[in-house]
């Protein structure tokens, strides 16, 4: 059995094991219970009641955080008409196929997200075998492909988040920072489980939420009470 490390001991004696958490309760303990010197992600995790083989529950989406996600983002606008537009909502490096042979003869991947205007699909649908793997292919269903390009920068910027679900159907998703107050992590954890309960198939039967847990970088998880 791995010998836990002293700070890791330490937190869980903060955690009663056999308790569900309120959220409210939950934000306070997961703040205790960061055993990182920087200032650790929180993270929030589902297993749900899902059939992913089947399409119509395989789930993703985006989720706009009341109070952000705390992660500085950097975003490739992809875009030929309205490279102004996204330099003005401030993307980060903007370009057409410019930047995307960069990212071919380079192998460059000095962003986080990419986003892109819909007639720049066909030419970045090519790269689906680079982009693909590494989750960065932009799409409709994420916000990251849009005709109004500044409009979806900025959401991102301000902390849009996405989710989906991997093979086992659960899903994971930052809900803020360790340094932000219990209040703002309870409304941005609150925010997540209303999406992820707004988008339940309907061909979900019984319990749909089986376990949610939050917890910090290598901290431990904290349970949380969710109805479903």
């Amino acid at each position: 059995m791995k010998k836990l490390s002293k700070k890791y001991a330490a937190a869980l004696k903060e955690i009663d094991k056999s308790k569900k958490y309120s959220v409210a309760e939950a934000a306070e303990v997961v703040k205790k219970t960061s055993i990182t010197k920087f200032d650790s992600p929180v993270q929030i995790v589902f297993k749900l009641n899902l059939d992913t083989k089947q399409p119509d529950q395989q789930l993703r989406g985006t989720i706009s955080l009341p109070h952000g996600s705390g992660k500085k983002v950097t975003v490739l606008a992809i875009t030929n008409a309205k490279q102004e537009e996204a330099k003005e909502a401030g993307a980060d490096f903007v370009g057409a196929t410019d930047m995307l042979e960069k990212i071919q003869k380079e192998n460059w991947f000095g962003f986080d997200v990419i986003v892109a205007t819909p007639d720049m699909m066909g030419l970045l649908g090519r790269m689906g075998r680079i982009l693909g793997p590494k989750g960065l292919m932009p799409n409709p269903k994420s916000g990251t492909v849009s005709p109004n390009i500044g409009q979806a920068i900025k959401e991102i910027k301000n902390g849009k988040i996405t989710y989906r679900t991997d093979k086992d159907g659960n899903v994971h998703a930052t809900v803020g920072l360790t340094s932000f107050s219990k209040e703002d992590l309870a409304d941005n954890i609150n925010a997540v489980i209303a999406t992820i309960n707004r988008v339940r198939p309907s061909s979900v039967k019984g319990a749909y939420i089986k376990n949610a847990v939050v917890h910090t970088c290598m901290g431990p998880s904290v349970k949380l009470d969710v109805l479903a």
